[in-house]
This record gives C-alpha cells, sequence and structure tokens, in this order.
C-alpha cells in the first residue's frame, strides 16, 4: 500500500442480520472481464492496497473470466488472513469458452455444482454472501434461496443476497431465508431502485450493495467523447452517439460542484451514492491502485442538504440519455418468477 491511500475507518452492515463490512467495498470483474485486457499483478497488487486500506468486502462472480476472477482473488489473498474479508459471491451466469452467454441456471443442484467449483478455486470452505446473478425464469426463487439455505446450514455459506431483481421477488426470497443485501446498479444517473424496490429492501432490513456507482465510467470524469473501446460499453447505449454527448454534459456540470468540495468527479459521485443510506454499501471497479486511491478519497468527502440539493440540480433523476444496458443484458425486474 502506498503512503498516499487513504485508510478505511467507515464501516456499515449488510441489512439487519448481515455482516459488518468497510463502508466501500472492491468489485473485481473488471480484473478478469469485460473491460478489456487488464494487468494481472496490478490487480494483485490493488487487491492487496485494498485490502491493506481497511476495504473488507470484495465482490465476485464465478462466471468473471470463466473462473480466472475467482483464482485472481485466490491468489491476492494467499498471504492475507481469509476472515479480514468478505467474499461476496454470484453464480448462475452460463457462458461459452468465446466469452459468449446463454442464459441463466438457478436450479438446485445447478446451486450446489457452481458452490463446490466456487469454494475449490478460492481456496476457501466458505463464502461470506451467496447470490445468483440473474433470476432464472424456469426456477421460482423460493427453489433456489432453499438451495443456498441447505449450504448456509452446511457452513458453506454465511449469508444469502440477491441480485438485479425487484420488489415482489425480494419479498418471496426473503420469506424463505433471511436476505442480507441486494447487489443492484445504483449511480446518480441510474435512480430506478428508488421506486419500489429501495423501500422494500428497507421495509425488510436488506441492504444494498451498489454496483455501477460510476456507470462502468462514464461519470468517473475520465471519460471523453473521443475513448474509444472494444469492451462491451461499445454497444451500451449510454456511450453512443448523441446519448454520449448529452451524458458527458453532464458529467461537466458535476464537474463543477466536485471542484468546489476539492474533490474529483469520481469522487463526489460515490460520495452521493454513500450519502444515500447507511444501508448502502457502494462497490468501486478499481483495476488499479491509483483508480482505488481516487475511489477512497470519497470517504472524505461531506456532503450537506445544500451540497445535495446542488448535485440533484447538476444530474437531476431520470436525465441520463439512454438505457444501461443493450437489450440483451437487461435484468428483467417487471417479470419475475
Amino acid at each position: 500500500m502506498t503512503n498516499s491511500t487513504p485508510r478505511v475507518t467507515r464501516r456499515r452492515v449488510l441489512g439487519t442480520t448481515g455482516p459488518e463490512v468497510s463502508a466501500l467495498g472492491l468489485g473485481c470483474m473488471g480484473m478478469s472481464d469485460l473491460y478489456g485486457p487488464a494487468d494481472e499483478a496490478e490487480s494483485v497488487a490493488t487487491v492487496h492496497a485494498a485490502v491493506d486500506a481497511g476495504v473488507t468486502l470484495l465482490d465476485t462472480g464465478d462466471f468473471y473470466g470463466m473462473g480466472h476472477n475467482e483464482l485472481l482473488i485466490r491468489r491476492a489473498l494467499r498471504d492475507r488472513h481469509r476472515d479480514d474479508v468478505a467474499i461476496s459471491v454470484k453464480f448462475g451466469a452460463l457462458r461459452d469458452a468465446d466469452g459468449g452467454w446463454h442464459g441463466n441456471d438457478n436450479r438446485p443442484e445447478a446451486v450446489r455444482n457452481f458452490l463446490a467449483y466456487t469454494l475449490r478455486r478460492l481456496g476457501t470452505d466458505h463464502v461470506d454472501i451467496y447470490r445468483p446473478a440473474r433470476l432464472d425464469p424456469a426456477v421460482p426463487i423460493e427453489e433456489t434461496v432453499g438451495a443456498i439455505k441447505e449450504e448456509v446450514e452446511k457452513g458453506r455459506v454465511r449469508h444469502i443476497g440477491l441480485s438485479e431483481v425487484g420488489a415482489d421477488t425480494l419479498r418471496r426470497a426473503h420469506a424463505v431465508h433471511p436476505i442480507v443485501d441486494l447487489q443492484i446498479e445504483y449511480s446518480l444517473i441510474s435512480r430506478g431502485i428508488e421506486g419500489s424496490i429501495l423501500p422494500t429492501a428497507r421495509e425488510l432490513g436488506i441492504g444494498i450493495t451498489a454496483y455501477g456507482v460510476l456507470s462502468r465510467g462514464l461519470i468517473s470524469g475520465h471519460w471523453t467523447a473521443s475513448r474509444r473501446t472494444d469492451d462491451f460499453r461499445a454497444v451500451s447505449p449510454r456511450f453512443q452517439g448523441d446519448n454520449l454527448d448529452h451524458n458527458l454534459s453532464l458529467v461537466e456540470a458535476l464537474r463543477a460542484v466536485a471542484a468546489e468540495q476539492g474533490a474529483t468527479v469520481a469522487q463526489l459521485a460515490i460520495a452521493w451514492v454513500l450519502a444515500q443510506g447507511d444501508d448502502i454499501v457502494p462497490l468501486v471497479g478499481a483495476r488499479r491502485r491509483d483508480r482505488l486511491t481516487e475511489a477512497l478519497g470519497a470517504l472524505d468527502v461531506t456532503l450537506t442538504e445544500a451540497d445535495l440539493a446542488r448535485i440533484e440540480a447538476a444530474v437531476p433523476a431520470d436525465a441520463a440519455a439512454g438505457d444501461r444496458y443493450a437489450p440483451a443484458l437487461m435484468a428483467h425486474l417487471d417479470s419475475e418468477r
């Protein structure tokens, strides 16, 4: 860890029954998949820097790089104490050797299969939070959560979470076993959960782990209209044509507010998510130590009600142009089972 990396001292509890974790978590997906090539040595160094700085929540998926991300985390934690971190794992996505996507498998037998492979790749005897990555339309959520509950009883899973589901699914799953957190996209320009999902989570005592807090780099302050990418953002509606121009204009409005705070755009955007409630833990997808240091600096940004009002004026709800995903990748929150 470099001397300039902030120390994370703030903690939050995931839901009413979940673990206490650092107020910011590290999303590890980009170290293995979907955002172009990554430097594995730098990725491991970034995980080390995060853990050494006090980050205790690491988020992964067994399909990130087809298992590569779990193996990378195992390598990074080899010289660290396992119980110093909470590892959150998503499962169920079906992929092929070309990186293609083929739906989700959340059958009870698939739960047991995926978990067995995850435990072996991570080199651990338990996962702290285990969750289906998306709903499987062929399997009632009660069956999936029931299968994970059996793994909780066996000690191989500590807590159950969900990802990208709506209010009705939250209620049905929570009736089978306490759900500690819902992992879902939430940022200044992705505020769809505020209608029914966030109120339902709060009613049930379910925390939120918010991913996409910088909208895949779009509102990081580092994206430019001339930047080109060959990763999945190349087909993301928010990064296309007039949509991109409009969205970058929002970033510039945010930059003016950030300058008054002595913060970067990324820090202000992360601080806004932090300010939405103590039941929300933002996940930052830093792949490099310098980006991690910048993100952790958000914990030192204190926003008053007046500051929040200025941010809302700069980037109103529903201000973004374009959907957050291409249609094929959208989660179907309203057609749940």
